[in-house]
């Protein structure tokens, strides 16, 4: 029963180019998440949690990366008054997560932190018929910068970890994630980022979201991921090179024993549209591993073209909400205004000392008598000879009063001895 349909989809690209933007706010991804992103230590990761706390007590809000700089240079410049407040702050922190954010900037993480922020409610969406909407993310630029990568990735799991409603072992997921080529995912990949995937493959089961991980070999993804993996599709893999034989075997190793069926001959003789395939029963008891036929997609296989691509996104209605992005006032905008307000409020004098003094024949008067005047009397900025002497005389009469008292009372308490 066989026949080709089409599916609802909705592309979205982080940089905005092939899709609909995804972003997220600072304050979303919060100091914790952050500071495992940028590999803070303990004591850098305590100041930038100080940092948060200042800045939501002051009513600003981290929006994006130029708020979070204006507000590590706020927290610097008011060091000693923050840490009276909340602990000790230095400056040596601050610069190394300056320098994390730098780096983090370079990547690309400007088209990522702003708003509007991404409501995952979005990718749960369904069309008018029932079905779900695929959502397809760009990957062929984000994949080339693995630290943007992380940070994307992290933030969702944490966002769907955190605010999905415990949901028990559904029939159907709510939501189901494929992450192609995987061995780019992990390849270079902060602790942080494995250690939040483990968890997120532990437990978002019971949240009614399913994990799936497509590479070429089970070797591409870590030990400790790949034990949580219940279901299991493995095509065919050709053992060319005593690697690949080694390959074969553990990929063989992985799957429950079926006696009817030899794993690792059959894994090199896999065609076009068999797999060799276990899941979870029942239970959560495997199956045991059985070579199957793989039904064929419905869809086209094949890339879409740009027209294609285009005419799919001016039709969805995800482009209102997300492609206008919004810069309303945060911190950046608010650290600014007061930094104006505090140079207006300066004193007359310092105005006058940043203008520079006027010459001396628009004063009134002028020349040789002016500067004779200024030696003789001073100015308002430097005392003259004549002040200068004044005030050296009285410091010597009053020494010499001093010792006279002195001498006075001494004298009468030796005399009275």
């Amino acid at each position: 029963d066989w026949s080709p349909n089409a599916n609802p989809i909705v592309f979205w690209d982080i940089y905005g180019k092939l899709g609909h933007p995804v972003r997220a706010t600072i304050s979303e991804m919060g100091p914790h998440l952050l500071g495992r992103l940028l590999e803070l230590n303990d004591t850098q990761q305590g100041v930038l949690e100080v940092v948060f706390k200042a800045a939501d007590d002051e009513g600003l809000l981290l929006l994006d990366l130029k708020d979070l700089r204006a507000m590590l240079s706020f927290a610097s410049d008011n060091a000693k008054a923050i840490s009276q407040h909340y602990g000790l702050i230095s400056g040596a922190s601050i610069a190394a997560i300056q320098r994390g954010l730098l780096t983090l900037q370079e990547s690309g993480a400007d088209h990522f932190f702003g708003e509007p922020a991404l409501d995952l409610a979005d990718f749960m969406r369904q069309d008018m018929s029932g079905r779900g909407i695929i959502s397809v993310l760009a990957a062929d630029q984000l994949i080339l910068k693995p630290k943007l990568y992380s940070t994307f990735l992290l933030w969702m799991l944490s966002e769907l970890f955190e605010n999905l409603p415990e949901a028990g072992d559904l029939d159907k997921p709510k939501l189901v994630f494929f992450f192609d080529e995987a061995h780019l995912l992990f390849d270079d990949a902060p602790p942080a980022l494995i250690q939040r995937i483990e968890q997120v493959v532990r437990l978002i089961r019971s949240k009614g979201v399913g994990v799936y991980f497509c590479s070429q070999n089970p070797d591409d993804i870590p030990q400790t991921i790949l034990g949580q993996m219940g279901n299991r599709m493995q095509h065919a893999l050709r053992a060319f090179t005593p690697r690949d034989q080694k390959a074969v075997r553990a990929a063989a190793e992985t799957f429950p024993p079926n006696p009817k069926v030899n794993v690792t001959e059959a894994i090199t003789q896999l065609a076009v549209g068999e797999a060799l395939v276990t899941t979870l029963q029942d239970g959560g008891i495997p199956l045991p591993v059985q070579r199957c036929m793989i039904a064929s997609p419905g869809c086209r296989i094949g890339t879409v073209t740009d027209e294609e691509r285009a005419t799919i996104r001016s039709r969805s209605p995800m482009g209102a909400k997300y492609d206008t992005m919004a810069d309303r006032e945060s911190a950046f905008e608010k650290l600014a205004a007061r930094a104006e307000e505090t140079a207006a409020a300066t004193p007359a004098e310092a105005q006058e000392a940043k203008r520079g003094k006027a010459p001396a024949a628009e004063a009134g008067g002028g020349g040789l008598l002016d500067k004779a005047r200024d030696m003789l009397f001073g100015t308002g900025r430097r005392q003259g000879m004549i002040e200068a002497l004044a005030k050296s005389a009285a410091r010597n009469a009053g020494g010499q009063i001093s010792r006279s008292i002195m001498r006075g009372v001494l004298g009468g308490i030796f005399k009275g001895r």
